[in-house]
């Protein structure tokens, strides 16, 4: 095992694919800088001009250049800085990397991966604090990654670069730095689709994902003081989900909570819920339900962000009410 951060983690996946595959490279605002968080520190020297690419400030721009690119049989990295950018490349990612495959009976190969970190960090205020996956789980053609820990991170960036679809890449923000641990020595791939089960019990199935995964487990250890022992599951990936996994815990324990960092209106949970029900039925969930931050801004003072933020707390006193009733 390595000492490693989430930064580290997607950087050494990246690395190795680099080395191992010529035609995947990387275009973004700054990466022949290291990127925003160093996330591609050393990549100049290493690889050259022609696969660290900084571009102008356009993302429709970098978004348009990476899709042609891959259309004539590269593999590009789109970087987009942070989350809340891809707003000015929208038209690229909807109209064009999701749909030209289908649009040309799969003679297009659209092997792109946009990284887009999200999430709150910092009091980074309004315009750089959005989690707003759920739209692009709706968005057929793509598929949508969310990893929690730099392992995930690592082999599921793997996995994202080897992939003919698109897929779109959510480094959670607030987790870049922390500390964390990886398997040494060559990176695996870990299939989309299939989530981890962090805690085992049989009185309440959570189901999350990304950079709020830390408070529920921390939200776990104080459940199980009070006598309520959660089944876990981190999906990993938003499309495709682990339905089988969800399914099959809540078939154990007959109550479910999801929790995710982003607003609970309109929020992936709701489907979660949703599909757990029309599968299951009433009659054999007892509760299930989700959590997520209110419908409001993110804002830029720290003690109102603090307000809006799904806490261990607000996770603990929900788990409770769910496995009581």
């Amino acid at each position: 095992m390595i000492d490693v951060t989430l930064v580290d983690a997607g950087r050494l996946a990246v690395q190795q694919e680099m080395r191992r595959d010529p035609r995947v490279w990387v275009l973004g605002e700054d990466v022949a800088r290291g990127g925003l968080w160093g996330q591609y520190r050393g990549f100049l020297e290493e690889f050259g001009a022609e696969r660290i690419v900084s571009t102008p400030i356009s993302e429709s721009t970098i978004m348009g250049a990476g899709l042609g690119a891959a259309l004539v049989g590269t593999r590009p990295i789109i970087e987009m800085r942070i989350f809340d950018f891809v707003m000015c490349a929208m038209d690229e990612l909807v109209n064009q990397i999701a749909k030209i495959r289908y649009m040309f009976g799969g003679q297009a190969r659209p092997a792109v991966v946009v990284r887009m970190p999200h999430g709150m960090w910092r009091n980074s205020a309004a315009q750089h604090s959005q989690m707003l996956e759920s739209w692009f789980v709706h968005l057929p053609g793509v598929i949508v990654v969310a990893p929690s820990c730099a392992a995930d991170e690592a082999g599921l960036m793997v996995s994202a670069i080897r992939s003919d679809d698109p897929v779109l890449f959510f480094d959670p923000k607030d987790l870049w730095l922390a500390a964390d641990r990886m398997p040494a020595g060559e990176i695996q791939p870990i299939p989309f689709g299939k989530a981890r089960r962090l805690h085992e019990g049989g009185d309440l199935t959570i189901v999350t994902w990304s950079a709020i995964v830390p408070k529920v487990m921390e939200a776990v250890t104080l459940l199980a003081a009070q006598g309520v022992h959660a089944d876990v599951l981190d999906l990993r990936t938003l499309w495709p989900w682990d339905e089988a996994a969800v399914l099959a815990s809540v078939k154990k324990t007959k109550r479910l909570l999801v929790v995710h960092e982003a607003v609970e209106v309109g929020g992936f949970g709701g489907e979660i819920v949703a599909r757990v029900i029309d599968q299951l039925g009433t009659a054999h969930v007892k509760v299930a339900r989700r959590l997520g931050a209110p419908r409001l801004p993110i804002p830029f003072s720290p003690p109102l962000e603090n307000q809006i933020r799904v806490t261990t707390e607000k996770i603990v006193a929900a788990a409770m009410k769910a496995a009581r009733e």
